[in-house]
C-alpha cells in the first residue's frame, strides 16, 4: 500500500517537477488526472475547481478510480465508451450524469485526452475536464424543480439514498430513505442524455488546451517531454498503457522488439533487464541489441540468433554481452516469436538470464522453465489486449 501510495505521489513530481501542481491549481477549470501506468488507473490530481463542484476534499479524491463519482443513473454505456477511450489512447467528449458527495446528481460535459511521452510514445496521463451542464431545462416537468426548495431535497434525498456506499460512506441512511428509491422514484425523471451547449464544448476545449500547456512546459524543465498527441521518434514502436501494465507484472528480465520497424529496435525493457544491464529505460527502448554486444562476443552465436529471427523460430543460445559500465557476462538468451490474436507476429521476446543464475529459483523452477514461463505470461498479456484492439499489423 505504501508503494503505491508512492507512486500516486511522484505521478507528476517525475514527470513535471513539484512545481506543477502549484501551476495546475491556478487553473480555474474542473479537471482531474489520471495515471494508467499505476494499478486501479487512479486520480494523482484533481484541480480547486472540481473540488469545488463535486464537494469531496483532495485527500477523498487522489488515489482514487474516477468511478467513485458514477451513481445509480450514470449511464453505463457512457462509461463503456469512456473505458475503451482509454484502452485505445484516444480521446473523448461525452455527456455524463454523475454525483456529487451529498449525492445530488448533476449532468456534465467530460472531455479527456491522453497526454503522451515524447521518448516513447506510451500514454502517461489522461487529463479529464468536467464542464457542468445546466441541465434545468433537461428535467421533465413532473411536478418537482431542481431548487433549493422542498421539491429540490425530496430530489436529492432519493439520489442520496440510492448512492453507493464508495461514495456516501459517512452517511447514515434510515431504512425507509433507502426503501423509497424502489417504492417512490417517480419524481427523479431524468432524461437518457443532456446536450452541453457550443459555448460549453469550447470552454472544455480551451481548459484542456491550458492544462496540456501547463504540462508541455514543466516537462522541459525536466527533460521528459510530452505532447497531446503520440509523438514517439519516427521508426520508434510505442506499447500502449494497457499492455506495459501487463508487462510490467512480470518480474523476468526481458525485452520486446518490434519486427515490423527498420532495424528492429526495442519497444520494451522489464525493470528486471535493466537492472541486469545498468541501463535506464530511454536509453534502451527504441535501439537494437546489438548495443548489448562487444569485442569478444561470438559472431557465430549473433548469426543464429538471425536465423532463428528470420525464420521465426525458438531459439536458446549463450552469448557474451556487456553492460552499461562496460563489464562482460555470460547470458544465456531464448527469443521466442510473440503471436497476436490473430497469429500473426506481433513481437519477438528476448528473455535474459544471467548464468551464475542457472539454478532453481524459490519456486522450484529451472532455468528452462522460468524462461518458458516468461515466454508465456508474455504471450498471455500480448493476445489479451489484441482480441480487443482492433485490426493488427501484418
Amino acid at each position: 500500500m505504501d508503494s503505491q501510495l508512492g507512486l500516486i505521489e511522484q505521478s507528476l513530481n517525475n514527470r513535471y517537477t513539484l512545481w506543477v501542481h502549484a501551476a495546475l491549481d491556478e487553473l480555474p477549470d474542473s479537471f482531474t488526472i489520471t495515471d494508467p501506468s499505476i494499478s486501479g488507473h487512479p486520480i494523482v490530481f484533481a484541480s480547486r475547481g472540481f473540488l469545488k463542484m463535486s464537494g469531496f476534499s483532495r485527500a477523498e479524491i487522489i488515489g482514487r478510480n474516477g468511478r467513485m463519482f458514477q451513481g445509480p443513473r450514470t449511464n453505463r454505456r457512457t462509461i463503456m465508451e469512456i473505458r475503451e477511450a482509454i484502452r485505445e489512447e484516444r480521446p473523448i467528449e461525452v455527456n455524463l450524469l454523475n454525483y456529487k458527495k451529498d449525492g445530488t446528481p448533476f449532468w456534465m460535459l467530460f472531455k479527456m485526452r491522453p497526454v503522451f511521452g515524447k521518448e516513447d510514445g506510451r500514454a502517461t496521463h489522461f487529463v479529464a475536464v468536467q464542464v457542468p451542464i445546466d441541465s434545468r431545462k433537461h428535467m421533465r416537468n413532473s411536478g418537482m424543480s431542481y431548487s433549493e426548495d422542498g421539491g429540490g431535497s425530496r430530489l436529492r434525498e432519493i439520489v442520496f439514498g440510492s448512492c453507493r456506499r464508495e461514495v456516501c460512506s459517512d452517511s447514515l441512511l434510515d431504512l425507509d430513505r433507502v426503501l423509497a428509491l424502489d417504492s417512490d422514484d417517480t419524481g427523479l425523471e431524468i432524461e437518457d442524455s443532456c446536450e452541453a451547449s457550443d459555448l460549453e464544448k469550447r470552454k472544455a476545449a480551451t481548459a484542456i488546451d491550458n492544462i496540456l500547456s501547463v504540462l508541455t512546459h514543466y516537462s522541459q524543465l525536466t527533460g521528459r517531454l510530452v505532447c497531446g498527441k503520440r509523438c514517439s521518434l519516427p521508426g520508434m514502436g510505442f506499447i500502449s498503457s494497457s499492455l506495459y501494465i501487463s508487462l510490467g507484472r512480470i518480474k523476468q528480465s526481458f525485452v520486446l522488439i518490434d519486427p515490423h520497424l527498420p532495424d528492429m529496435p526495442i519497444a520494451y525493457a522489464s525493470d528486471a533487464f535493466l537492472k541486469l544491464t545498468g541501463y535506464d529505460r530511454n536509453e534502451v527502448v527504441g535501439q537494437n541489441c546489438r548495443f548489448l554486444n562487444g569485442v569478444d562476443t561470438d559472431t557465430t552465436v549473433l548469426y543464429q540468433i538471425k536465423e532463428s529471427i528470420r525464420t521465426e523460430q525458438a531459439c536458446t543460445v549463450r552469448i557474451l554481452n556487456y553492460r552499461k559500465d562496460k563489464s562482460s557476462f555470460w547470458n544465456l538468451l531464448h527469443i521466442s516469436p510473440i503471436r497476436n490474436a490473430s497469429g500473426k507476429i506481433a513481437y519477438f521476446a528476448a528473455v535474459h538470464t544471467e548464468e551464475g543464475c542457472r539454478n532453481q529459483d524459490r519456486h522450484g523452477l529451472n532455468l528452462e522453465m522460468r524462461q518458458l514461463s516468461a515466454i508465456g505470461a508474455i504471450k498471455v498479456a500480448v493476445r489479451s489486449l489484441s482480441m480487443g484492439a482492433g485490426p493488427s499489423k501484418s
